[in-house]
């Protein structure tokens, strides 16, 4: 019987396995080239038992992902580190600067998005025979509304983009999370039958939650910054950053506060204020190295089950078919959602570039597979399940693997003789 330990080590095998030959032969993104292992890997598996049915290894599979609880572990253990690790290198004073249009997409982004999602998809599920309501509809519009901070960032590492539009992609990437997993859970308590909720009630838990998470954030990173400007010792302070992230998502949990929220806000102020007022050269040099290490790992994990979930999607022709609509129109509603929002902030100064840029680096990642694996069993789970997962690889594989090309070519152009 496998294990939690025997399962993390069999996973931590294929990362390895995966990242070596990402670069020896393929020389793609890290987080990319470890998806797309896992894709073949997974496709090899429901091949095999296409071919052979007496020896089916696709059910034992989904055993190993179902006993993992990766929708569990992801939202409430490896994102919390995630998020920090991304955080840290966020300077606060961009923010900062940039907190109303970060905060403008992050919240009326997200809500825009969600409806236009929603009700787009409704269409296609109704001309594809799989009639998904309306409401359930919006449950995927919440799902893929939010962009991933982790994917994100993976992407902004490797291009070189204005620090203003830099700051606000990432900026909206670290909170527009919180707001999606709200918007979530409002609207499954809605589709599932419970207790109807009104816009007066959505609106206190909204600015209970995410303000409360924010305070929260702000409250926990300034005790650990006044810990570690008392002392000199890396290693102790290592361990008061592990402590800060785990205390704050778990202390956000019991009084039902926006954990991501909370582990962001206080990631920030740590990677502004402690590393500049707090922290010696040589503790700065030891908790990049070491943030960067949790970063790698469990970044690697992240793609790698990602990948092999595909295992747990069903669905005929006309799924796939939904599923493809899916993506296209993520990208669509991306830029119905962020352009206009951007316009009127700017007051029509905002460029052309900078939107199709904000909306190209609109990336969906583990958080929206870890919502929709967290569906509750309806007749309507496998088709947004798969409209989720169509969303998630196009975003990853086609925005992620030509990002580098979009900025190039609205922000590096040569000009022309």
């Amino acid at each position: 019987m496998f294990s939690i330990f025997h399962l993390f080590s069999a996973l931590l095998l294929l990362a390895a396995v995966f990242g070596y030959l990402n670069q020896r032969f393929l020389h793609l993104p890290r987080t990319i080239g470890m998806l797309i292992g896992a894709l073949v890997l997974s496709v090899a598996l429901i091949g095999w038992d296409a071919v052979f049915p007496g020896i089916l290894v696709r059910p034992w599979a989904k055993v190993i992902l179902g006993d993992l609880s990766f929708p569990a572990a992801l939202l409430n253990g490896a994102l919390s580190f995630l998020l920090f690790a991304a955080a840290l290198s966020v300077s606060f004073s961009d923010l900062w600067n940039r907190k109303g249009t970060i905060i403008v997409l992050a919240t009326v982004g997200v809500l825009i998005s969600t409806f236009l999602m929603g009700v787009a998809m409704w269409l296609v599920f109704a001309l594809t025979g799989l009639g998904v309501p309306l409401i359930w509809c919006l449950v995927l519009g919440a799902i893929v509304a939010p962009t991933d901070p982790i994917a994100v960032s993976a992407a902004l590492e490797r291009i070189g983009l204005p620090a203003e539009l830099r700051a606000v992609i990432a900026g909206e990437s670290l909170l527009n999370d919180g707001v999606g997993v709200l918007m979530f859970t409002l609207l499954v308590g809605v589709a599932a039958g419970g207790d109807k909720i009104g816009l007066g009630e959505f609106g206190f838990m909204f600015v209970y939650e995410a303000l409360g998470g924010a305070l929260l954030g702000l409250a926990g990173g300034y005790l650990a910054y006044r810990a570690m400007r008392g002392i000199d010792q890396h290693d102790v302070e290592i361990m008061i950053s592990l402590a800060l992230v785990t205390v704050c998502y778990s202390v956000a949990e019991l009084l039902h506060l926006s954990g991501p929220i909370a582990v962001v806000v206080a990631g920030v102020l740590v990677g502004s204020r402690a590393r500049q007022h707090a922290m010696s050269e040589n503790t700065r040099r030891h908790i990049d190295l070491f943030w960067s290490v949790i970063d790698e790992v469990l970044n690697s994990l992240l793609f790698l089950l990602i990948g092999l979930e595909i295992v747990v999607v069903e669905g005929g022709k006309m799924t796939l078919i939904a599923a493809s609509a899916a993506a296209l129109l993520s990208l669509a509603v991306r830029f119905a959602s962020v352009g206009p929002l951007a316009l009127i902030i700017t007051r029509l100064k905002v460029r052309i570039g900078a939107t199709m840029l904000l909306t190209w680096s609109g990336l969906r990642g583990g958080i929206s597979i870890a919502l929709a694996l967290s569906l509750p069993e309806t007749g309507y789970r496998q088709p947004i399940l798969a409209a989720v997962y169509g969303v998630v690889l196009f975003t990853i594989l086609v925005q992620g693997l030509t990002l580098q090309r979009v900025a190039d070519y609205f922000f590096r152009r040569k000009p022309e003789s």
